[in-house]
């Protein structure tokens, strides 16, 4: 039994440790493009954010479609939505992406709306 524990045990530290590597990795990449790590973003201030869209959605907001990710820099997360939007070609999860735009607050979430986006490789 304790060898199963020890297996275990030594499967999620190297998990963790990888999750570790990879927000180091992006925290680098983000601070090399000069851009601002999302932990250290104010609300209403204009930024340049750069990270890895975790997730990417299609949810309505009041009848008018939108594009709805999940930006993630290895400091924080930010929501960011493109309304109008159904589809943007490259908008994928697993995607490195730089936005810029305006952060705000809409249901306790932090936002950027309609950012400019350049997808990074």
């Amino acid at each position: 039994m304790s060898e199963v524990k020890g297996r275990l045990r030594r499967s999620l530290s190297r998990w963790a440790s990888s999750d570790d590597q990879e927000a180091k990795e992006l925290r680098s990449d983000s601070a090399k493009a000069g851009c601002c790590p999302i932990a250290e973003a104010g609300d209403r201030d204009r930024v340049e954010l750069q990270g890895s869209l975790r997730t990417v959605t299609l949810r309505p907001r009041g009848g008018v479609p939108a594009l709805e990710a999940e930006l993630y820099d290895g400091s924080g997360v930010i929501t960011v939505i493109w309304l109008g939007r159904r589809r943007i070609a490259g908008i994928e999860p697993g995607r490195a992406i730089k936005v810029e735009g305006r952060i705000g607050v809409h249901d306790k979430m932090r936002v950027i709306f309609n950012p400019r986006y350049e997808l990074r490789y």
